[in-house]
């Protein structure tokens, strides 16, 4: 039976920052927030894409503000517990979280319970980048694209296993691979990017939906083989690599996306400052070489802008959650 086609869109553009002059005493307008450091906990494991991502952003961020900002790793529970962490902190804009789509979209529909609210629990600062995915797969794996991982799948259902963070967007693009695919492949859950990577390297998983900064740099370095690509066209890296939607899937589309947020009630001047002084960050060259480099699609938009998207997607992963009884493990 022919495979509905699925319309996963997880990317965005928002619009750009209207900047204003840096000339102008900003300290003055937050009553001389920051006067120590800050603290911007990332919900995966150190060595993943989202902690590139925080590092790439701190240190000139740290410039910008005059004081130290010290990355902390929390992973756990599909980025859950770093969410809680920060949804728990004082709203004084000195602990901060980097999220993603899991965390700030996905989870709340996913789990049966969470101890935060993603649209109460937060005052988003701005969007940061977005990066769609690499079907990737250990090289001794014999199958080399969609149709022999199809075939594969159907001659042994549930015998092919593919990791991610549980309850990430990775997961759900899994899943509704699987669904587009009428197939079945287990998951295999880890607590973040980089540990299920250096897995399917070493041939202990089969599959991963890993975002284009995690396995990049394996896939060139012929660690892994890459099936296909979950963005609309193929990729500048990888042109040699179909898209999921040519491969027999016409519009299917996923990727993760990455936003800068505080706890709920941070006054909105430090919350102005932040969204500032992160826009002029991400608007830096040296910064976007950076991003580009690691695979990254830089992203910025208002503290508006973002806590209007953080609603919609929640609503959209809300949906298709539902539609296909998805729930986290």
């Amino acid at each position: 039976m022919t495979a509905s086609p699925i319309a996963m869109v997880c990317t965005f553009v928002l619009a750009t920052v209207p900047i204003v002059s840096l000339a102008q005493p900003l300290s003055e307008q937050t009553s001389g927030f920051p006067s120590r450091a800050l603290k911007i906990v990332v919900p995966l494991s150190a060595g993943g894409p989202t902690d590139t991502l925080a590092r790439i952003i701190a240190q000139p961020l740290s410039r910008r503000l005059g004081q130290p900002v010290v990355i902390e790793n929390r992973p756990g529970a599909g980025g859950n517990i770093g969410a809680e962490v920060v949804a728990k902190a004082p709203a004084d804009g000195y602990t901060l979280f980097l999220g993603t789509s899991g965390p700030l979209s996905i989870n709340s529909s996913l789990y049966g319970k969470l101890n935060y609210d993603p649209i109460k629990d937060f005052s988003p600062i701005s969007s940061i980048a977005s990066a769609p995915f690499v079907i990737a797969a250990n090289p001794l794996l014999p199958v080399h694209n969609i149709a022999q991982l199809i075939e594969a799948a159907r001659h042994a259902p549930g015998k092919l296993n593919a990791g991610s963070v549980t309850g990430s967007a990775a997961q759900l693009a899994t899943e509704l691979f699987k669904s587009a695919a009428q197939i079945e492949i287990a998951h295999i859950p880890y607590k973040g990017a980089a540990p299920a990577t250096n897995d399917l390297i070493a041939g202990q998983i089969d599959l991963s939906f890993a975002s284009t900064p995690g396995v990049l740099p394996q896939i060139r370095a012929g660690k892994l083989q890459a099936l296909a690509v979950t963005s609309p066209q193929r990729l500048n890296q990888l042109p040699e690599v179909p898209t999921v939607a040519e491969s027999g899937f016409p519009g299917f589309e996923a990727s993760v996306w990455y936003g800068l947020v505080a706890p709920a009630s941070t006054p909105q001047k430090i919350i102005q400052r932040l969204s500032i002084e992160l826009s002029a960050v991400l608007k830096d060259k040296s910064v976007l070489e950076q991003l580009t480099n690691n695979y990254f699609i830089p992203t910025r938009s208002t503290p508006e802008q973002f806590a209007n998207f953080i609603k919609s997607e929640t609503g959209k992963w809300g949906a298709i959650v539902r539609s296909k009884g998805l729930k986290a493990e």
